[in-house]
């Protein structure tokens, strides 16, 4: 398979993350003089390496918005029947699929049938399965309540949240219909396999079959306690496709990774070419500019401070504990070393002085990415 644009630009800069290329600078220690080199990372959004510190830093700006509440995990994941059309058409397929599940949970929670209140949570998009293979689902994170219209909190039934069988149908209805609409504005680009969808009547046929699909949504028993949150959280807002620790052996012509079987939910190994591993890998790398982790509700950003500090008034939550301390809430979390204090670098030598900064290296003058490949 041949790689596009943009899956090359994100191979170089994986291949350049904390590497000369990308420069970096000199510590030294104050009392043993001991020195030490760390180069740059690329903070590229699809690099192993780069989301740990971008993780700590997005759960640590989260701790404010938690509320103590119990909160439900629902998954919402599209047949495979229509996976094809998001690799010709990820950014319209996956802002639809974001768009469509948060409205569906919006939409029944308002209904006094269910709850009756507004909802606040987030939404992370992921489009891999524990093989690579290409999986396009959503994770949304939600209190097991909302804020009614009288201003008062309205807490779903202990150990449930909201109707899968409600949610799974109005959420298809939803997503099917904004593919039918893309498709008759001219939007949706149908190539290679797909050709055979150009036609009204083909494109129809295919949305049929897919409407008489039962769609799969997943709700997980609603879990208590902002640091039980926390710590699930830190599982889904920055994953990549697949981590470091998951692979166990990189040779010259093939790759062997771990991964869980969830139907007999144990641990297993695969060994993939060197090609088919990294033709798996760019299947998930996502449009310039889409944004992966989304808010709704009373978590939405033009009035998350407002309707948070209603939502704790309604709980009956002092003002006093929204900003609890990092080492109380986040306990168990791994924090990056980048994110401390530079004078709390302490060496790696002896333990005792701090490293501080005591030379820049500078980056080496950039190479034209396309043109070096289209040399190549």
């Amino acid at each position: 398979m041949p790689w596009s644009w943009k899956q090359r630009v994100v191979v170089d800069r994986i291949l350049a993350c904390r590497t000369a290329r990308l420069g970096g600078h000199i510590d030294a220690c104050d009392a043993c003089g001991h020195r030490q080199i760390s180069y740059n990372s690329c903070r590229n959004r699809h690099c192993p390496k780069c989301q740990g510190s971008a993780q700590t830093a997005w759960l640590e700006a989260r701790q404010a918005d938690v509320l103590p509440v119990p909160y439900a995990h629902v998954v919402f994941t599209i047949p495979q029947l229509l996976a094809p059309l998001a690799l010709q058409n990820p950014a319209l397929f996956y802002d639809l699929l974001l768009r469509a599940s948060a409205r569906t949970l919006q939409e029944i929670a308002l209904n006094p049938k269910h709850l009756g209140a507004k909802l606040g949570f987030f939404s992370i998009l992921h489009t891999w399965g524990q093989t690579l293979i290409h999986h396009p689902h959503v994770h949304c994170v939600v209190p097991a309540g909302g804020l009614a219209e009288d201003g008062k909190w309205r807490a779903c039934r202990p150990g449930f949240f909201l109707p899968v069988r409600v949610l799974s149908r109005l959420f298809r209805g939803k997503f099917l219909a904004g593919l039918h609409e893309a498709f008759h504005e001219g939007h949706l680009e149908l190539h290679g396999s797909l050709r055979c969808y150009r036609s009204s009547a083909a494109f129809k046929s295919l949305l049929h079959e897919a409407r008489r699909t039962e769609w799969v949504v997943y709700a997980k028993p609603p879990f208590d306690g902002p640091e039980s949150v926390l710590k699930y959280l830190a599982r889904y807002t920055h994953r990549i496709a697949i981590s470091n620790h998951r692979l166990l052996r990189v040779d010259d012509e093939t790759v062997t990774l771990r991964y869980k079987d969830y139907r007999s939910r144990r641990s297993r190994t695969l060994t993939l070419t060197l090609s088919e591993f990294c033709r798996r890998f760019l299947l998930h790398v996502l449009p310039r500019g889409l944004v992966r982790i989304r808010y709704y509700g009373f978590l939405s950003n033009g009035c998350r401070a407002r309707m948070l500090a209603s939502c704790r008034r309604a709980l009956g939550q002092p003002e006093d504990t929204q900003d609890a301390p990092v080492s109380e809430q986040s306990e168990g979390l791994e924090l990056s070393l980048d994110l401390l204090p530079r004078g709390l670098h302490l060496c790696p030598h002896c333990g005792l002085g701090p490293l501080r900064r005591v030379e820049e290296l500078a980056r080496p003058p950039p190479i034209s990415h396309r043109s070096s490949y289209v040399a190549a």
